[in-house]
This record gives C-alpha cells, sequence and structure tokens, in this order.
C-alpha cells in the first residue's frame, strides 16, 4: 500500500485512535486492489474472509430472497463495509457489488480480530461505528414505514442539497432504478412521485432536480432529525 493511502484509512474514525502499533501492523498485511464495475465482492450467506475499505468509487449493498432484489445502501469513500459480520462471525446479510471501477482495501478480518481484542481503542472505535450503522438503519426502517412514497422522495432530495452545502441544484448520485429501490419502491412509482413533487417546488431534467421552492418541498417532507439525522 502506498503511504497516502495508509494516511487516508489513519483518517478514519474506525482507525483514527487506535495504537500506532495495531495500526501499522494492519497496514503491513493489509493490500490494495482495483475492481471493475458490476464486480460482485461479497455475496450474501458468506462468512467474512476480510474487512472491506473503499478508498475510490462506489460500491452497492443488496440482498435477495425468492427470486426478488433489493438495494440496502450506497457506499463511497472512504468508509469501511460490512464491518458486522467482521466483528460475528456471522454470515453476511447482504450481497456488495461496484457500481464502477472501485479501488478497496482489503484486511484480513482474523487479524481485525486480534486487533480489536488487544487494542481497546480500536474496539470502542468499532463498537462506536456498529452504533452508527444500528441508528442509520431505525432511521431509514422510520422513513419507509412512516412516509409515503412522495414524502420519502422529497426529504431524500432535500437531504442531498443538505450534504452538498444546501444546493438549489442536486444531481441524482445513483439511477433511479437504483434510488426507486433504496426508497422502497417501485421506479413507476418513482417517476409518478417525481412528477407530483413538480408541484411542489422542484424542476426534473434527467438525473437532475432543481430545487426552486425549498419551503415547499419541505412541506412535503416534513424534515425530522430523528429521521433524516442531523
Amino acid at each position: 500500500m502506498h503511504q497516502d493511502e495508509k494516511l487516508r484509512l489513519r483518517r478514519l474514525p474506525l482507525f483514527r485512535e487506535m495504537m500506532t502499533p495495531t495500526f501499522d501492523g494492519l497496514m503491513e498485511i493489509a493490500y490494495a486492489q482495483t475492481f471493475p464495475a458490476q464486480l460482485e465482492l461479497i455475496r450474501q450467506g458468506e462468512y467474512a474472509d476480510f474487512l472491506h475499505v473503499i478508498v475510490e468509487g462506489s460500491v452497492e449493498l443488496h440482498a435477495m430472497w425468492n427470486g426478488r432484489n433489493t438495494i440496502m445502501g450506497i457506499v463511497n469513500p472512504v468508509s469501511t463495509f460490512i464491518l458486522a459480520a467482521c466483528v460475528c462471525e456471522e454470515p453476511y446479510l447482504m450481497s456488495a457489488r461496484t457500481l464502477e471501477r472501485s479501488q478497496i482495501v482489503l484486511l484480513p478480518v482474523a487479524d481485525v480480530r486480534v486487533a480489536l481484542r488487544q487494542d481497546p481503542d480500536f474496539a470502542m472505535a468499532a463498537m462506536r461505528e456498529l452504533a452508527n450503522g444500528y441508528r442509520t438503519f431505525v432511521r431509514h426502517a422510520k422513513n419507509l414505514k412512516l412516509r409515503n412514497s412522495t414524502e420519502r422522495l422529497a426529504a431524500y432530495i432535500l437531504h442531498q442539497s443538505r450534504q452538498n452545502d444546501d444546493m438549489d441544484t442536486v444531481t441524482l448520485p445513483v439511477e433511479k432504478r437504483l434510488l426507486a429501490s433504496h426508497l422502497g419502491m417501485t421506479p413507476e412509482n418513482l417517476s409518478r412521485s417525481m412528477k407530483a413533487l413538480q408541484g411542489h417546488g422542484i424542476a426534473v431534467r434527467a438525473m437532475r432536480v432543481k430545487i426552486a421552492d425549498r419551503a415547499r418541498l419541505a412541506a412535503v417532507a416534513v424534515p425530522d432529525p430523528l429521521i433524516d439525522g442531523p
């Protein structure tokens, strides 16, 4: 691994506070690899061999059951996935595939577990990351269960704007088919919700959404920090 890659990993909350010898030991056995788009990295039901850290690109987390497939989330740099299966020594509940050409650092999971036992700061950081993941899951479940499809889309657009310094023009980060699955709706429902919101303060052109009236859009979404985050 290059030194700049190690520095990027060191800044991650999971690795930031761990002891230097522990971090250096993991970096000695870690390696970075570049994967092409649409490559399956892990498969639900299998056990973890590595802790994955995405450095460049993007990864889709998805789940399958009885011939159906749904998007669980999109992972962007720089972050880890899926930590819970690595810590618990349980099978993956989701699969993961690259959405584009992606660089990923692989850490052997057996060595990660040893480091967790030996380094209390690393263990506490892992606990915080797992807790944050749980809270994200609860927020997402509340969003799906308490809002209708149009309200979810309005909240999503406002969230994307907030993540980009409250810009009035938002570019959807994934294709609409993936966005529909992430928001718990069919592509047809997403299209209908997009049209409905055009009467409530937005204009849509391909993958770009312009917020013309933020107050009207917020009146549909009714933003809530206990659902949408602080």
